[in-house]
């Protein structure tokens, strides 16, 4: 199969991308999943993969039965799978699986270097990051600097090259690492990556990268950018179930001591004491991994390689231009961000209706429309703050009453569309349509919703129960009802 008939093999092949809903019509029709940057729907023939495993599983670390034997040697793939990936060299860089996504990863790694490397107490984290890229440096390590964004209000983002260097100039050997989003999970803005490596190794300083928006959207080269770690979530990437993953320098993971202990990760232990192993990467996956997950994840990654990530890039910059320009030219609607033109963007658009909350925009598209999308924050607290500051601040909320603060919630956030392999033109043509409508309908819409709680909206005649959509008790009536 060619490269290009294999992914359009692959955008055809996501498992729910076809479920169907129903809608205030009382009609029922396919959704439209726009809420890849929150998950992504499982590839199906990652899944088959996984589930063929099964017949054969076992625990790794042993290879003396059949089972075990191939269980080890499909784990070792899937690390190697990683590396190709990212095209990280097998001889410079290890990859290990962590936790259930990133979070996992960076709580590692900066437990870890912290402890490394105490004389350098600086981190520099961006503006723009997720939490699980912004908390743990915080919790772990003395002193965080916040490196701010390009332009201002709803244009800001992008990382700020000139404030970077300055920030290493006046720091300099305080600094121990830098903790940047390869793309926004907000506004899609894409880091320079290599340009930042250099900055912090001039400084002896380590970059880390949160690449969980960047893996699924453009092809990465850890040899190129030289970067020393970079993480990801496989649910990001079209294995839902699958771990964390982390790539290192083996230099930087020699420095540091495991962050976690367990069997699998020792070779000998007495009473007295213990013996890390130094193999790498047993060392830093202590206890039994999650293996199938771990199996899915390198069969997306294995396909996505042989698809060319060049053609996923180019298939989703026609489509992110054609959303972007799309919801700019609606009257009375807001897009986030830096213009692409301006900043290279992932697909991710942040976006709000005027007239309208966040929660009851995405409440509303769902209900109507059958389009999922995520409204909120979206665990990027600081960086929405800074888009949103010019809109807070033109607020007409009465501060004091009685339902101001939950008022003030439910405008602190945004309406997020963000794209994946199986979006296609027609689903944002959808997505059009259906902010234009819902902006020719505002009074109407407005009247048929009510607030529940601090950003959530429900329709008035219109909510089916959450069970009437999966009832995990429901589907084991089938199971249980055969005759013994």
């Amino acid at each position: 199969m060619s490269n290009t008939d294999l992914l359009a093999s692959l955008q055809a092949s996501f498992i729910g991308r076809d479920t169907e809903y129903p809608t205030v019509d009382g009609k029922r029709g396919p959704r439209i999943y726009l809420d890849s940057a929150a998950s992504t729907l499982m590839m199906a023939p990652a899944y088959d993969v996984g589930h063929e495993f099964l017949v054969h599983y076992a625990s790794t670390h042993s290879d003396l039965h059949y089972a075990a034997r191939g269980a080890s040697h499909a784990f070792e793939w899937a690390h190697q799978a990683v590396l190709e990936f990212v095209d990280a060299d097998p001889d410079q860089y290890c990859s290990f699986f962590a936790g259930s996504g990133a979070t996992a990863g960076f709580n590692r790694m900066a437990a870890s270097l912290s402890c490394a490397r105490p004389e350098r107490d600086i981190v520099l984290v961006s503006e723009m990051e997720h939490h699980s890229n912004d908390l743990p440096h915080r919790h772990h390590c003395s002193r965080v600097v916040h490196v701010p964004c390009l332009g201002e209000f709803e244009r800001y983002g992008g990382l700020d090259m000139d404030r970077l260097r300055e920030i290493f100039d006046e720091h300099g050997e305080k600094v121990n690492y830098i903790a940047v989003t390869g793309a926004s999970n907000v506004s899609g803005a894409i880091t320079p990556l290599a340009e930042v490596a250099k900055l912090a190794h001039a400084a002896g300083a380590y970059l880390l990268v949160d690449a969980s928006q960047m893996i699924a959207h453009a092809p990465v080269s850890m040899n190129d950018a030289d970067i020393d770690v970079l993480v990801f979530s496989g649910h990001k990437i079209y294995a839902p179930g699958s771990p964390g993953a982390v790539i290192a320098k083996k230099s930087v993971l020699t420095e540091i001591k495991p962050a976690e202990l367990g069997g699998g990760m020792v070779d000998d232990v007495y009473i007295a004491e213990y013996m890390p192993t130094q193999t790498l990467p047993d060392r830093e996956e202590a206890g039994t991994p999650n293996i199938v997950g771990a199996i899915t994840l390198g069969a997306v990654l294995d396909l996505l390689t042989k698809a060319g990530m060049d053609k996923v890039r180019e298939k989703e910059i026609g489509l992110i231009d054609f959303a972007w320009n799309g919801l700019k030219e609606i009257e009375g609607v807001s897009v986030y961000g830096p213009n692409p033109e301006d900043v290279p963007r992932t697909g991710t658009i942040a976006f709000n209706i005027q007239g309208f909350d966040h929660g009851l925009t995405a409440a509303a598209l769902n209900d109507y429309y059958n389009i999922q999308v995520r409204n909120g924050c979206f665990c990027a607290h600081p960086y929405v703050r800074e888009l949103l500051k010019r809109e807070m601040w033109d607020m007409d909320i009465d501060p004091d009453a009685p339902n101001a603060e939950a008022d003030v919630e439910r405008k602190r956030g945004m309406a997020r569309a963000s794209l994946g392999l199986y979006t296609t033109r027609a689903d944002l043509e959808a997505l059009l349509v259906a902010v234009r409508d819902l902006v020719s309908r505002r009074d109407e819409i407005l009247e048929l919703y009510e607030p529940i709680g601090s950003n959530g909206y429900r329709h008035t005649k219109f909510e089916p129960a959450a069970l009437d959509i999966f009832d995990p008790e429901r589907s084991l009536q089938s199971y249980l009802a055969q005759p013994a």
